[in-house]
């Protein structure tokens, strides 16, 4: 208890009275311990006390309209302000818009002013009252209110030492008020700051990054962190958009699985729903359409709210952008402004990255056609149409006049070395599709291993030697024309896939999930009988009758022995043109030794004796070596009697050597050592040609 109260001594007393004025020293330190507005002004009832003899103490900030009471009996006994409180708060803004000056009130028992304010302080014991504003720059900050118990409580004196101490009081809740304000805008300017610099981080991943998942995994932590959330991420339809699939996730601390559930079906779920109206959708945990407790439990405890906003690019949606903060109602509307521009770079490096990957594949897939094209020239067969007009080959060419303009799958058999190759040239060069690619494949010319790659492509590192990304022949031929030849050696486990693209016109890269889409037309070719190998179960079935639409069959040489002499000058004119010679006389003898010759290897035979011929003539009349076209007997058919053709020369030889080792493939006395082979050579030539060990008995 202090000796002498602040009322009892003069401002002379005070001046010379060290105790006061340390009491003085030590309010005004206090009051600089308090650096939020708010707890200063709770705090500063019980600190008037300290300096200042009052029964009741009261400060009322006055904030425009509004009102707030912070109030004290004694020095620390705080005082609930809840009755008749809306009253009150107009009878005050009255009583302090009405007076400039401090208020003194010498005894409430004769009031008859302000009935609110004199019953609110004689509820608590007092009889009189100070009353005096508190002045900021720029207009009115409150009031001071000290009540005392006795009647005429308060001298001039002291009124004007009270209006001194409120003064200092309105000051430093002014310049509380206005360093909080400072704070507030430097906390604001920070903030935006932080989110421009967020904006310019997003535009340079844009400009300096194409590939999108290194975008959104770059720029994903950084909206985290700026907008303090506890996820993000990113949600993309498929292909066929009706699914929503999560492609790039960021998140807190134990919080990866808070995204988990959100994958499925655009239709019916909240992603497929912002993905569809292209409008944001803000919630907390308990309005998610959430079907399972397992999902449920995914989320962990506590309140979480989620916002999902469109990602949207000239109008179109590519995406949703997923945001969750751990509290209630955790975006405000500027949040959400703010969000959406991210979302609109985020969608520009989406679009950006898609175009660019869509640039990347025709490129590569034009330097594939290039390479292909380039290889394709230095294959041709060097001639440049179909030569010959025998009544069978027209037959022929009329089939391919009538099948060219459809889209229907065709399949040309035939000897080996008959022109199945220009029939399906012709069938391309006829139909809508000429002017897009031309693409073969000899089946049985690449390894089984590689094959699905060959047709599907594959990607980078889908198995060993896959250094690179590869399109594949179905990918290549698309829009345009895809040629298998010798399709009777795709392998059994790879007819399904093959059948599939001819179904559903799609297929998966070799290391890829994606499923991509194909346009090509299919032109299959073989040599062997595809109905007889689907007898023996060595060709699927479903797989024939979806090839079989269109079958075309290439007759050989010689079913068309009129087309022989057309055939033989035009090869004899065309090797002559490369190898610089004249070559225009064809002697009878020569000319019908080749027109009875039964031509096994058929017009590649022909094609390669000619070339032979051209070679050896030294002057204008074509030299053939006839000793190699003695003709062979034949029976009534045109069939030479045993063997008929090359193939068949060569299943005999292998079977008969098979036979005399009792089919050993290894070893120095093995079939494959006396045949001048290695083993795996031996047993590919066995599958191609169909031989198969005999069973026992």
């Amino acid at each position: 208890m202090r000796s002498s109260p602040l009322h009892h001594i003069s401002p002379v007393d005070i001046a010379t009275n060290v105790e006061q004025i340390g009491d003085l020293l030590r309010f005004a330190h206090n009051l600089d311990a308090y650096r939020d507005p708010e707890q200063l002004l709770r705090c500063l009832p019980a600190e008037l006390s300290s300096v200042v003899v009052s029964n009741t103490t009261a400060l009322i900030q006055m904030t425009g309209t509004d009102l707030s009471w912070y109030a004290v009996d004694g020095e620390t006994s705080a005082i609930g302000l809840e009755t008749d409180l809306p009253q009150r708060r107009d009878e005050i803004s009255e009583f302090l818009t009405a007076h400039q000056q401090p208020v003194v009130l010498a005894s409430l028992d004769r009031e008859a002013r302000f009935p609110g304010i004199v019953r609110f302080f004689r509820t608590h014991g007092n009889q009189s009252l100070c009353v005096l504003p508190l002045n900021k720059a720029g207009g009115r900050a409150g009031a001071l209110c000290f009540a005392r118990k006795e009647p005429d409580g308060f001298s001039e004196r002291e009124v004007g030492l009270l209006s001194f101490l409120s003064d200092y009081v309105g000051l430093a809740i002014d310049d509380r008020l206005n360093l909080a304000h400072s704070e507030a805008v430097r906390a604001q300017l920070e903030s935006e700051q932080t989110k421009l610099n967020l904006i310019l981080d997003l535009n340079n991943s844009v400009v300096s990054n194409l590939e999108l998942g290194e975008v959104l995994r770059s720029v994903s932590p950084n909206i985290r962190k700026t907008m303090r959330l506890e996820g993000v991420a990113v949600m993309l339809p498929d292909t066929a958009h009706e699914h929503l699939q999560l492609y790039a996730v960021d998140f807190s601390d134990r919080k990866e699985n808070l995204f988990q559930h959100m994958s499925g079906p655009v239709e019916g779920s909240l992603a497929g729903q912002v993905f569809c109206s292209g409008k944001p959708w803000v919630g907390d945990r308990e309005e998610w359409n959430i079907s399972s407790s397992e999902n449920r439990a995914s989320l962990g405890d506590g309140t979480v709210t989620i916002c999902m906003i469109p990602l949207i690019r000239c109008k179109n949606v590519l995406g949703v952008l997923c945001l969750a903060r751990a509290q209630k109602s955790g975006f405000t509307r500027e949040d959400i402004e703010f969000l959406s521009q991210i979302a609109g770079q985020v969608a520009i490096a989406i679009d950006n990255a898609f175009a660019y990957q869509r640039i990347t594949e025709l490129s590569d897939k034009l330097r594939q056609e290039k390479l292909y094209l380039e290889d394709e020239i230095r294959s041709e067969l060097n001639f440049e149409e179909i030569i010959g007009n025998s009544a069978v080959l027209r037959q022929v060419l009329r089939q391919v006049e009538a099948v060219a303009p459809t889209n229907s799958t065709v399949l040309i058999q035939g000897e080996t070395g008959s022109g199945k190759e220009l029939i399906a040239r012709a069938v391309h060069n006829l139909s809508r599709r000429r002017t897009h690619p031309f693409v073969k494949l000899n089946c049985a010319a690449i390894p089984t291993g590689l094959l699905e790659s060959e047709l599907f492509g594959h990607e980078k590192g889908a198995f060993t030697g896959a250094i690179a990304q590869r399109m594949g022949r179905f990918e290549l031929a698309s829009q345009g024309t895809i040629f298998l030849d010798e399709v009777s050696e795709i392998p059994l486990d790879l007819q399904p896939k093959l059948l599939r693209v001819l179904q559903e016109r799609e297929f998966e890269r070799l290391g890829n999930s994606r499923t991509l889409c194909t346009d090509a037309r299919l032109i299959a070719a073989t040599n062997r009988d595809l109905n007889a190998m689907v007898e023996e179960q060595r060709f699927r079935s479903d797989l024939f009758y979806r090839l079989n639409v269109f079958p075309i069959y290439v007759p050989p040489l010689r079913e068309r022995k009129e087309d022989i002499p057309f055939l033989v000058r035009h090869f004899a004119q065309h090797f002559a043109r490369n190898m610089s010679k004249e070559i225009d006389t064809i002697s009878t003898e020569t000319m019908n030794s080749m027109v009875s010759y039964p031509w096994p290897g058929n017009i590649r035979e022909l094609q390669n004796v000619i070339e032979r011929a051209v070679i050896l003539s030294k002057g204008p009349e074509l030299q053939v070596p006839l000793a190699g076209l003695k003709t062979k007997p034949t029976d009534a058919n045109g069939q030479l009697n045993g063997a008929t053709t090359l193939e068949e020369i060569e299943r005999k030889h292998i079977l008969s050597i098979l036979e005399q080792t009792n089919w050993v493939f290894a070893g120095p006395n093995g079939a494959a050592a006396r045949l001048g082979i290695k083993r795996p050579t031996l047993q590919f030539r066995m599958q191609k040609l169909g031989i198969s060990r005999p069973r026992k008995l």
